[in-house]
């Protein structure tokens, strides 16, 4: 789904989950997404943690249930996976360095297989969703991207790789554009808030810390611990309710 949302619905962003299906599953159930709701995830669903396939499969479910809108980010593991499959994507050699073992494994591949031929025993299913994830989503006053954007460009401007891979550079620096930019990528103890100008949803689930998940609408962060099923509810409301959600200074 494209776009602001139409309806009186919650918008409810996701941080990486890197195979963590369970905490994923604990994550949704206490979500209870609905017809109106908004799902934007982030990126990085495979490498590194124990069910990368499982993940993929979890979302594909989640969107053909039709429940909710669901927006799906590529990440740069994503991005990486596709060129070692030999499509479209950027440092396929790094693939298995970075993960990339871990998410061959759940798809019962050997790593010694050579990418053109992994490629084939990945179900269809699978390869269609991640060749169709998206580099980045608007909701006014929020931008949903993976890694961040290159502070000194427009939004129009901005460059695939920084999409995916920038750190420090974004993290480290405020930004001219009238958004608030919500992303993933790099890992940290608890969410990173640096408001107006960007919220990171990464706190490492899968290093053996939580997976994130934030509603906008109602102001509450959601958190499950790695190898855990309870998830912790806080309120931050205070925090976003200056950013205006549904506005549209974007």
């Amino acid at each position: 789904m494209k776009g602001n949302r139409t309806s009186a619905g919650r918008l409810i962003a996701v941080g990486d989950i890197h195979g963590c299906v369970d905490e994923l599953d604990a994550l949704l159930v206490a979500i209870e997404p609905c017809a109106g709701d908004k799902l934007v995830f982030l990126g990085d669903y495979i490498d590194r943690g124990p069910s990368p396939r499982g993940v993929v499969e979890r979302l594909i479910e989640l969107r053909s249930s039709a429940t909710c809108d669901t927006v799906f980010l590529r990440g740069n593991h994503e991005d990486m996976m596709l060129a070692f499959l030999g499509e479209r994507g950027r440092h396929g050699e790094a693939f298995l360095f970075n993960g990339g073992r871990a998410t061959l494994a759940s798809y019962g591949i050997p790593t010694t297989v050579p990418g053109e031929e992994a490629r084939a025993k990945i179900p269809d299913a699978h390869l269609e969703f991640i060749r169709a994830l998206e580099l980045k989503h608007v909701d006014a006053p929020f931008l949903f991207v993976h890694a961040g954007i290159a502070p000194l460009r427009s939004l129009d401007d901005q460059d695939e790789e920084d999409l995916l891979w920038i750190r420090e550079e974004f993290i480290r620096n405020s930004h001219p554009l009238r958004s608030t930019v919500v992303f993933g990528h790099t890992p940290q103890r608890e969410v990173l808030w640096h408001l107006p100008f960007k919220i990171g949803l990464d706190t490492g689930c899968v290093y053996g810390n939580k997976l994130s998940c934030l509603d906008f609408t109602s102001g509450i962060l959601l958190q499950v611990e790695r190898d855990s099923r309870r998830v912790t509810r806080r309120d931050v409301a205070a925090r976003i309710a200056p950013l205006k959600v549904g506005s549209p200074r974007v």
